[in-house]
């Protein structure tokens, strides 16, 4: 009975690892897509200028959507290691940016922020989701899909 438990919870974890394994990069482009495209929109159109901090984060994400696509195009198993150092980096930048948007950093304000301010909130939907929320969560949800690709790849590589 126990066997039985056992190959199922290994059928089940194969069928994640197949998941990820082949479709891992597709949903790791909607989000850096949908990040860099709604930068856009919003600087090109609603006319709101980005601050340093925000300048930071389109430089990390920017080329995740051109980094994901060639290894979409190449089929490229090691496509975690080129995207995981740009989405890690990505969530402490986005993080700083929004605690010290939230006014909850030990630093000030000066100390990072030249131009525009970075404590400007351009949008503020549900009392909390402001553009460095949206970066935040586009970069984490970068990472889990790339970690998850990344050990589905391991899982495939060991059997």
């Amino acid at each position: 009975m126990q066997t039985l438990t056992v190959e199922r919870e290994k059928s089940s974890q194969n069928k994640w690892a197949e998941f990820f394994r082949l479709y891992g990069a597709y949903l790791a482009l909607v989000p850096a897509l949908t990040a860099m495209l709604g930068s856009l929109y919003y600087s090109e159109i609603a006319g709101f200028f980005p601050c340093i901090l925000c300048w930071y984060q389109r430089i990390l994400m920017y080329p995740l959507s051109l980094i994901i696509l060639i290894g979409i195009i190449k089929q490229d198993e090691y496509l975690p290691s080129y995207v995981l150092p740009f989405s890690i980096i990505g969530i402490f930048v986005s993080s700083y940016h929004y605690l010290l948007e939230r006014g909850l950093s030990s630093f000030t304000e000066s100390s990072s922020c030249v131009g525009v301010s970075c404590t400007i909130k351009y949008v503020e939907y549900f009392g909390f989701i402001t553009i460095p929320f949206m970066a935040l969560t586009a970069f984490i949800m970068i990472t889990v899909i790339m970690g998850l690709t990344a050990w589905a790849n391991r899982q495939v590589e060991s059997e």
